[in-house]
């Protein structure tokens, strides 16, 4: 059976990625999976949405094999630690203007992941959250999609997408996947 650190390995040789791989484990024991390479943005993608992709079907694979298979969590250098921290600065900042003018704001969207790290960041702050008034706000980023649809309604949800974002690299590994018989087992 592969380990999760050479399924990856060979997940992204298939689309191309010279790479070197760091296991790891995180504060909630969790293995996470850090990624060296000259491509990190290519591998990264649009916000983050490449690595979420991979990401998804590694843990997908590995749990097709073993229902029990801890979640993995793949990073490329350290990229979602900084994407965490500029989240929670950035809510700190809207946190302190809040408390300066009295006034509700509401946050950009965010995933549920992003929400946690939030959540996590302000549980033991009395002056922020659904019990403070004024409070901070967040939405999930469905509704930002549809928000935006009514806005504009010209712009096509599924318009051209360059060529390594998420949608695409997603392809290629499903096709990889299905022509290499990539086999966790």
């Amino acid at each position: 059976m592969m380990t999760p650190k050479e399924l990856l390995d060979t997940m992204l040789g298939y689309l191309g990625f010279v790479v070197q791989i760091e296991e790891m484990k995180n504060e909630g024991g969790n293995l996470t999976l850090q990624i060296y390479t000259e491509e990190s943005r290519r591998l990264i993608g649009r916000d983050g949405e490449t690595l979420e992709a991979i990401q998804f079907l590694l843990n997908r694979l590995l749990q097709a094999k073993d229902k029990d298979a801890e979640k993995v969590i793949v990073d490329c250098e350290h990229y979602r630690s900084m994407r965490e921290d500029r989240i929670v600065q950035r809510v700190r900042e809207l946190a302190d203007r809040v408390r300066i003018t009295g006034r509700s704001l509401q946050l950009e969207p965010m995933n549920s992941y992003e929400r946690r790290v939030v959540h996590n960041a302000f549980k033991d702050d009395p002056d922020v959250g659904p019990g403070a008034r004024p409070t901070l706000l967040a939405s999930s980023r469905s509704r930002c999609s549809s928000d935006s649809e009514k806005k504009n309604p010209r712009r096509k949800k599924d318009r051209a997408l360059p060529p390594d974002t998420s949608k695409s690299c997603m392809r290629r590994i499903v096709r990889c996947w299905q022509t290499a018989a990539i086999d966790p087992g």
